[in-house]
């Protein structure tokens, strides 16, 4: 008897593509369980992936400080402007920190603006209000058009110019004290000038009268005058024989100068004994630079091409 065959089901091959798959498949499910186990600390809880380090912004640039000066033909005041501009800078290495002249003296302003870009803040190495601040600086800067410009207010009226004018007086040797062997009262009673340019503005009179009332008290009550070179009065010499007819006799010149020059040699040689050197470079001149400037920036944002502040 002969066994008959049952034919079993065909052994077709699997398709190409159904292996792939399979492959493809475990190859992600490998990837994924080694990027889980990566974040694993050894025996500890998964680790959070690190988050791509932050860019920095680029720091801003402040703006420059333009130190201007009024320029003279005494070449002292040159030096005296420079050795100021230079304290400024070592009280504030962060600023880039220029020098201009409104005449006389190179650089000019003008030129000082033209070589610059992007924000500016000028300081007047000035006392008082005045046509040059009034006038001729913001002229500068609304002919500067490629810069935004701010014009800060001018150094005086201030107690930082009372304690340098204090300061020279006593270089000076001036003191308000009575030496010994001196009678109380009388000629030997102190008195002081405050020797200033002249201005046929009044509000440059009224700053200066201000200042004359700042040194006072800074001197403890001394009487302190103001005495002018030009354009009004009193004079030096007038305001010397004002303080002698109200009884004072140890007479001194404060020159309230930012640097030596014409007028600050025309008013020492009116003074009847001490003349005290100009505020130049002393160092409370040198901070109160720096306070106008950062004055000039907290009053309001740089957004017009010129702004004054303080006038």
């Amino acid at each position: 008897m002969t066994a008959s065959h049952r034919p079993g089901p065909p052994n077709h091959p699997a398709p190409a593509g159904s292996l792939d798959s399979t492959a493809q498949l475990m190859t992600r499910i490998t990837a994924q369980l080694s990027s889980q186990l990566g974040h694993l600390a050894p025996g500890g809880p998964r680790r959070r992936p690190r988050p791509p380090p932050l860019s920095r912004p680029a720091a801003r640039r402040p703006p420059t400080l333009v130190a201007v000066a009024h320029g003279s033909r005494d070449p002292e005041a040159l030096r005296t402007v420079t050795a100021l501009v230079d304290r400024v800078r070592a009280l504030r290495p962060d600023l880039p920190v220029r020098l201009g002249h409104v005449e006389l003296n190179h650089p000019l302003l003008a030129d000082t603006l033209a070589a610059l870009h992007g924000e500016a803040v000028l300081v007047p190495l000035l006392l008082g209000r005045g046509y040059h601040i009034k006038r001729d600086l913001p002229d500068a800067a609304a002919a500067a058009p490629h810069l935004s410009v701010r014009v800060a207010a001018p150094l005086g009226p201030h107690p930082l110019l009372a304690e340098a004018l204090h300061a020279r007086l006593a270089e000076a040797g001036w003191t308000p004290e009575r030496t010994p062997g001196e009678a109380p009262g009388g000629l030997s009673a102190a008195g002081v000038v405050l020797a200033a340019a002249g201005s046929r503005d009044r509000d440059s009179a009224a700053d200066t009268a201000r200042t004359a009332a700042l040194l006072s008290a800074r001197l403890g009550g001394v009487p302190v005058l103001p005495g002018y070179a030009s354009a009004t009065g009193p004079t030096v010499a007038e305001a010397v024989r004002a303080l002698t007819g109200r009884g004072r006799g140890r007479i001194a010149v404060a020159s309230y100068f930012a640097a030596p020059g014409r007028f600050a040699t025309q008013c020492a040689a009116a003074a009847p004994g001490i003349a005290a050197a100009p505020l130049g470079d002393h160092a409370a001149v040198a901070r109160l630079v720096v306070h106008r400037y950062e004055e000039a920036l907290a009053s309001a944002p740089m957004s017009h091409p010129a702004v004054t502040v303080g006038v």
